[in-house]
């Protein structure tokens, strides 16, 4: 597999946090009294202002896409191969917004944000938030910039279903969608994972119904778990065994439960460091806006009809070895919008990274990206 590397940035980058006090209905029917949203901005936005791109992140990301923090900051953003100064997303070009979504814990308002009505902790009270809800905030985002129309929304994962969900709540506000590693609603199989995942979090002795702040704990052994095995669904079974294979940590059987191989070193690893830095709340939250999404729903589960109004021109882009959003997923998008006549590019991407290749550097993914971006005029 031809690879292609990416110096990363050097940019130093300043989050700033947006305050929106008005009143927000969500889908549920509950309202929030007031949010805030976390972002990161990256290049210039132009004075007719029509070159922003938005970023939509997946389950676990932020607003941090690209760059870094400070000069020694060891971590550069989730998608610092793809945004930044002559990268793919080009910000000597475009002005990129990143934005970390409601119920998140990067920022933004969520389950670890003060409650205006109570002044404490939101917690489990924190409602249910779905793609429909993150679209409506971006598009106050969008207002706060006096960004009438976005040249690009563009996501992978759960942030490719944000991008659709644009193009059909906004169609006039989106001239080009970026659906990547994504699908237009989950299968079965995915949401049996993501409710396996939130009983190990609701189940661990230490989750107190989701007021585990109350009692200053966390529910640690839960939320590693759920990542542990989430992350299992995010690798190619090829990849993983090209990286790990059978191999030992010491050689020899240990003839107990701790470590005996080096993936399971790996996982305990990826499980640790996550549960240590994520909000379990969060977690719940996210996996239930995936679960939720299905723009097609109200048209009868006919996703050509729900596609009908959409405006925006759109990159489709799977990988052969992602199990878990499936190329035959984004067929079923790619069909839907050929049947109703919408310009739409499709690549599938021979690649051994999984689910996770759309964060990866695989030339063929990289390369049409760029050229793609390169066409978007501005």
């Amino acid at each position: 597999m031809i690879l292609i590397m990416t110096v990363t940035s050097q940019t130093i980058v300043v989050p700033q946090t947006i305050a929106f006090d008005a009143p927000f209905s969500l889908q549920n029917g509950q309202t929030l009294p007031r949010f805030d949203l976390i972002v990161e901005t990256y290049g210039t936005l132009n004075e007719n202002k029509s070159n922003a791109i938005l970023i939509c992140h997946a389950l676990s990301g932020t607003h941090h896409v690209a760059g870094r923090h400070h000069v020694s900051d060891k971590h550069a953003g989730w998608w610092d191969n793809m945004v930044g100064a002559g990268k793919p997303i080009d910000t000597n070009r475009f002005f990129v917004v990143g934005v970390n979504n409601l119920g998140g814990c990067a920022g933004s308002t969520g389950p670890l944000s003060l409650n205006p009505e109570t002044n404490e902790p939101y917690g489990a009270d924190f409602p249910v938030v779905t793609v429909r809800d993150w679209v409506k905030s971006q598009a106050m985002l969008a207002d706060y910039f006096g960004i009438e129309t976005w040249a690009a929304v563009v996501g992978g994962s759960l942030g490719g279903m944000q991008a659709l969900q644009w193009t059909i709540d906004f169609p006039q506000r989106v001239r080009h969608a970026l659906v990547i590693a994504s699908s237009p609603r989950l299968s079965t199989q995915n949401i049996a994972f993501n409710d396996v995942a939130r009983q190990a979090i609701i189940t661990d002795p230490d989750f107190h119904n989701g007021n585990y702040a109350r009692f200053n704990t966390k529910p640690r052994r839960g939320l590693r778990i759920a990542r542990m095995m989430g992350h299992i669904t995010y690798l190619a079974e090829h990849g993983l065994g090209k990286k790990f294979g059978r191999q030992l940590k010491q050689n020899q059987y240990q003839y107990n439960y701790d470590v005996d191989f080096e993936v399971e070193s790996y996982l305990r690893y990826q499980g640790d460091k996550f549960a240590d830095h994520f909000d379990a709340n969060t977690y719940l939250l996210m996996t239930k806006a995936l679960d939720y999404f299905d723009p097609a729903a109200e048209f009868g589960n006919d996703l050509q009809a729900a596609l009908k109004n959409v405006q925006a021109k759109f990159f489709v882009a799977s990988f052969s070895s992602d199990w878990r959003f499936a190329p035959s997923r984004s067929h079923e998008l790619v069909k839907a919008l050929i049947g109703m006549r919408k310009s739409v590019q499709y690549i599938e991407v021979e690649s051994h990274h999984g689910h996770d290749a759309f964060l990866m550097e695989d030339a063929p993914y990289i390369n049409a990206v760029r050229a793609y971006m390169k066409n978007i005029v501005v």
